[in-house]
């Protein structure tokens, strides 16, 4: 007996866009063939499926490519979402979906803008690292205010926009750590703290071996579903 195909994901660990794809994988109990890559050794089977080959990239069964994270998250997420993350208890998911838009924006103001400035500032011609990270703060002061009555983005339990914001958050605290534990940013703190706690990250966050072509299969999430 066969095993039937299961949709193809490139991931690679540290990257936010993967992380918040593997955790609504993971949250909805659907299981995907995982291809962990290194970017700066791309597969061509990664290039063949989505030519800007940056991750994740799942290729489903039927030939059908999905290149932006968001739209993985929603694909797992249509299919079973155990979670009710896609039903926040303040909010629709189009008011998640629009302040998950001004995380990723590479457009100045946007805060993933002022993250890669920030962290790689070499990268950038002319990048003021300080600068950047005092822009990104001012997004963070929002979310702070946004966890002032619930503790999480959208209510009282986490939802969508929480999973898709922490990793870029986790990234910035983790870029000068003693700065970020130094700001009056109580509710964040906690809010980075649990997110980062907790089994499910834990699991979505384990190592694997880089993929090359002709490795046998490696499933992801593991058989059990997860429970976190």
């Amino acid at each position: 007996m066969t095993r039937a195909a299961l949709p193809l994901l490139y991931s690679f660990r540290r990257c936010p866009y993967a992380i918040r794809a593997r955790l609504a994988i993971a949250a909805s109990g659907q299981q995907v063939e995982l291809r962990e890559i290194k970017l700066r050794d791309k597969p061509p089977e990664l290039i063949a499926a989505s030519p800007k080959a940056t991750v994740p990239v799942l290729v489903l069964p039927d030939g059908q490519v999905l290149e932006q994270s968001i739209d993985i998250m929603l694909w797992a997420l249509r299919w079973r979402d155990p979670y009710c993350w896609l039903t926040p208890s303040s909010g629709t998911l189009e008011d998640m979906l629009a302040l998950v838009a001004c995380n990723d924006s590479n457009r100045e103001g946007g805060f993933k803008h002022h993250l890669d400035r920030y962290k790689y500032p070499n990268r950038y011609p002319g990048a003021d690292a300080e600068r950047h990270r005092g822009a990104g703060a001012v997004f963070l002061l929002h979310l702070e205010d946004r966890l002032a009555s619930t503790g999480c983005l959208f209510g009282s339990r986490p939802a969508l926009a929480d999973m898709a914001i922490a990793p870029f958050v986790r990234q910035f605290a983790a870029t000068d750590p003693d700065w970020f534990a130094g700001q009056a940013w109580p509710r964040l703190h906690s809010w980075l703290s649990a997110f980062t706690a907790s089994p499910r990250f834990e699991r979505i966050m384990a190592k694997y071996p880089q993929w090359m072509s002709g490795h046998a299969p490696t499933l992801f999430p593991p058989e059990d579903p997860c429970g976190a």
